[in-house]
């Protein structure tokens, strides 16, 4: 795999050797949703499934993988975890792991497995993921993580029915992805891909704090039209390098190195209001938990209220989460950026509204203004066979004319929102140099790069 070149100054100043920002993310479904959970009617507290596995059993496997549990939101669906290295989410019926680093995420996974089998009553895995941009120093990886066929035949040795898969340039930028098929009697739903969300892309306006619509059962919901669709389970990463240097400068933490500690949790907060990472999504609808390093680095979770009934019906998911990551040494500098939440693909051009999906490409790249990135949609494709009989637009073409229009193109009249204000001045800053799309088993997936022109 190729890596990077470093001026040896650069690495010789680096305490410890120079950080691998890009990170490895590790998603395993239990079961196709939340309602197919043993124990879904008899919880009187809101949590069944994985959510009731206590912290300290969560601790105990996150230190075979060699990070630490910095703070913890609890959501309505959905506990966001902010890690040492990176971010750990837990809903009742699947766990997402994205550890940076040298962290052994895979050598989780068999203690993951028990701890789904003894807490939550999963005898079985319904579907894995694992996937991660290709390491800017390999060598320095430890266990199955030196090489990425090593990862595979680890994975393999679990798992009897994954694939792998490296899409983009081998000696360029590019994407792994390791995943299994649904399993036989995983539920009645086996062979199809997980239910999770039951809504199409979300084009609602939501109300701000304070309206009068802002009482319980109250909130708009989204248009009818949007429930007569199957959705998907939708990813979307953008996963920045050489991040410019003004960008970077404010991620150096300021604090005295004997309070960066004890103020890193505010101090998170306070960048993010600065940088506008709060303003990505309407605020009213984030719950956002951020951690400033020292003495340099940057993390975040947040949990989305995309549905006006979030954690009413177990099989109609409304919380969605996105989570940034901040690596920002010169010479290795790394932002990530991934959220689940269906994003539209027409503008909305409201404040009080879920951002499509071109705007907030635009928000996040402003924000760390790269040199070159690589963004990816992965979503289920339950309908895309019948959009392409229609002769419509497939969710990931609609991803990539998005994809292009936030980087390649001028901002438009169109692109401003009601204050006048452009969505994002990234737009014309790039040229595209790498463009695919791939089929895979009940998923399809969109991918591209980008550099500075």
């Amino acid at each position: 795999m190729p890596s990077v070149e470093i001026p040896s100054d650069l690495i010789d100043d680096a305490p410890g050797g120079p950080f691998e920002g890009p990170e490895k993310l590790l998603e395993i479904w239990f079961a196709p949703s939340a309602a197919d959970c043993s124990d879904v009617i008899s919880s009187t507290d809101g949590k069944f499934g994985l959510r009731k596995v206590p912290r300290a059993i969560w601790e105990e496997m996150l230190d075979i993988v060699k990070c630490k549990i910095l703070s913890v939101v609890e959501g309505a669906e959905t506990d966001a975890y902010l890690l040492s290295e990176s971010s750990f989410f837990v809903a009742p019926h699947r766990l997402i792991l994205k550890t940076c680093g040298t962290t052994l995420n895979l050598l989780g996974v068999p203690r993951i497995l028990e701890i789904a089998r003894d807490y939550a009553d999963f005898p079985s895995v319904y579907r894995l993921f694992y996937s991660r941009k290709a390491f800017m120093f390999p060598e320095r990886q430890s266990g199955p993580h030196r090489d990425w066929r090593d990862e595979v035949e680890f994975l393999d040795n679990v798992f009897p029915n994954g694939s792998a898969y490296t899409v983009g340039k081998v000696n360029g930028d590019h994407w792994l992805l390791y995943l299994t098929s649904p399993t036989d009697g995983a539920s009645s739903n086996a062979g199809t891909a997980p239910s999770s969300p039951h809504l199409s892309p979300v084009e609602a306006d939501y109300p701000e704090p304070g309206s009068s619509k802002l009482t319980a059962g109250a909130i708009d919901p989204p248009p009818d039209s949007a429930d007569d669709a199957i959705a998907s389970d939708y990813t979307i990463e953008i996963l920045m390098t050489h991040l410019s240097s003004d960008a970077r400068a404010p991620f150096f933490s300021q604090a005295p190195p004997d309070e960066a500690e004890a103020t890193a949790g505010a101090d998170g907060m306070a960048l993010s209001s600065k940088l506008g990472i709060t303003e990505i999504f309407p605020p009213h609808l984030t719950t956002l938990d951020a951690y400033s390093f020292s003495p340099c680095g940057y993390s975040c979770n947040a949990l989305l209220k995309w549905r006006p009934d979030i954690g009413e019906d177990p099989s109609r998911p409304g919380e969605g989460y996105y989570t940034i990551h901040v690596t920002p040494e010169e010479g290795w500098s790394y932002a990530s950026f991934e959220c689940n939440v269906p994003l539209p693909t027409k503008s909305t051009d409201k404040p009080t509204s879920v951002p499509d999906l071109k705007t907030l490409i635009r928000r996040v790249v402003d924000i760390f203004r790269p040199g070159r990135l690589t963004l990816t949609l992965f979503v289920s494709c339950v309908d895309n066979d019948a959009v392409e009989e229609e002769e419509g637009e497939s969710a990931i073409e609609a991803a990539q004319r998005a994809f292009k229009s936030a980087l390649t193109l001028p901002a438009k009249r169109s692109d401003r929102g009601e204050d006048g204000a452009v969505s994002g001045t990234s737009g014309g800053l790039y040229k595209r140099t790498d463009k695919i799309n791939y089929e895979f088993g009940g998923y399809d997936l969109a991918f591209a790069s980008f550099e500075l022109r």
